[in-house]
């Protein structure tokens, strides 16, 4: 289950970042292409569209949307994959996305969330930001671009903001679905790879 793949890169994020750009512009031609690509649970438990827990990775809501998750892919990602290899990197990416969808669906379901669209890579991103701060624990992230912040002090500080935006927020944000994209990450790190991030953070950070 450990085995490691053999060590390949090729640019598999910068394939990642152009299939969302694709999959956008095409739901803006044919908009009816986003409610069958998003996850819902009517249409997954009704319709059996279970191809959603995939596709709705690719599809975001606006320009902005796009731009935003498509920017940490690239910032997080490139570093990622070549710490960790193509191949590892896209199990990775899928695993965490699709097992985000899984858990942010059993949410819906027994909260009665029915009208809910999830979509975009958010629930990948975040996965792919933790694993940053795992693969680079002395990295500094500048956040907003102006305060330093160290890559698993980042982490904590936006699970912590995820966390009360969750409770207490009303947006239309999937804030658990990015919880969740940690919580996968970390499941990943510990099963997958063997590696427990707390333990790597620590030992980082104790002296």
């Amino acid at each position: 289950f450990r085995r490691p793949f053999r060590y390949t890169y090729y640019h598999a994020t910068a394939y990642l970042i152009l299939i969302n750009a694709i999959v956008y512009f095409l739901c803006s031609f044919f908009p009816n292409l986003l409610y069958y690509l998003s996850l819902n649970v009517v249409y997954i438990i009704r319709n059996k569209m279970l191809w959603q827990f995939v596709t709705y990775m690719f599809v975001h809501a606006n320009i902005r949307h796009l731009l935003l998750n498509m920017l940490g892919l690239f910032f997080f990602g490139l570093g990622v994959e070549r710490a960790i290899g193509s191949k590892e990197f896209l199990l990775f990416y899928f695993t965490t996305g699709i097992l985000s969808a899984v858990l942010s669906f059993i949410l819906y379901y027994f909260s009665g969330n029915y009208r809910v669209l999830l979509l975009g890579a958010s629930g990948a991103v975040y996965a792919v930001l933790f694993a940053y701060a795992v693969c680079y624990p002395r990295s500094i992230i500048y956040l907003w671009w102006v305060i330093p912040v160290p890559a698993p002090i980042m982490v904590f500080i936006f699970a912590l903001i995820e966390v009360v935006s969750g409770f207490f927020s009303s947006s239309n944000v999937a804030h658990f679905t990015h919880l969740f994209g940690f919580l996968v990450a970390l499941l990943y790190f510990l099963i997958r790879m063997g590696v427990n991030p707390l333990k790597i953070w620590k030992d980082t950070y104790k002296n």
